[in-house]
């Protein structure tokens, strides 16, 4: 069965994180955006908010063993997306990591990432869970890491106010109801320079879609 025919039996069971019309189509850009910016089969990559496996799915085929690890704080999501849409030998191939921590605990894995992803994850966080993921790509990134999140357009909530609450906004593992914020992309670059990162956004290459920009974080 093709990946989007598995994802619409599993949607009818598990909420999957977004349109589940796109759900095949979103995970591939996914892997496309970073191979873009660098991605290589050796390279280890975090995936913050991995959900049922929207994006995990292709960079767990790419990435050798050992290369991929997510952060899914909605375990029934994160085991269904394994149980249904892995092959069954591909968990014993590659190994993959996760761990259900609730604060973007990076650290938990012992590790040195190549690449951090949070795609779909700064449009509902507060920004202090922001600025610790932020902390955490210092603290857990090689010297040359990137970090890729997406924030949404500031036209599409052009009537709506910089976020400022301290609580996750959407549908998680404590919550049914569906929610986005929106963070001014001045306040993101003030928070990356303060801490010796630059953002900027990927323009012209094709790669965004939906109503996100893909931001790409560096050290200076």
């Amino acid at each position: 069965m093709k990946l989007q025919n598995k994802a619409e039996k599993l949607s009818e069971k598990v909420f999957l994180g977004g349109p589940v019309q796109w759900f095949e189509t979103i995970g591939r850009l996914q892997l496309i955006t970073l191979l873009s910016e660098g991605l290589y089969p050796e390279s280890k990559i975090l995936d913050i908010g991995c959900g049922c496996l929207r994006g995990g799915y292709w960079l767990i085929h790419f990435l050798n063993s050992d290369c991929y690890f997510g952060i899914e704080p909605n375990q029934e999501m994160l085991e269904a997306g394994i149980s249904n849409l892995l092959e069954p030998d591909l968990l014993k191939q590659k190994q993959p990591r996760f761990d259900n921590n609730t604060k973007f605990d990076s650290s938990v894995f012992n590790e040195k990432f190549d690449f951090f992803l949070a795609r779909s994850i700064w449009t509902h966080s507060s920004k202090d869970n922001i600025l610790t993921m932020l902390k955490a790509f210092l603290r857990d990134s090689k010297k040359n890491g990137i970090f890729l999140t997406s924030v949404y357009k500031k036209r599409f909530f052009s009537k709506r106010s910089d976020y400022k609450g301290n609580k996750w906004v959407g549908r998680s593992h404590e919550c049914n109801k569906a929610g986005q914020v929106y963070h001014s992309l001045s306040w993101v670059k003030k928070q990356c320079e303060k801490r010796g990162l630059a953002a900027e956004e990927i323009k012209d290459k094709g790669y965004n879609y939906g109503n996100q920009i893909w931001l790409k974080i560096i050290r200076k």
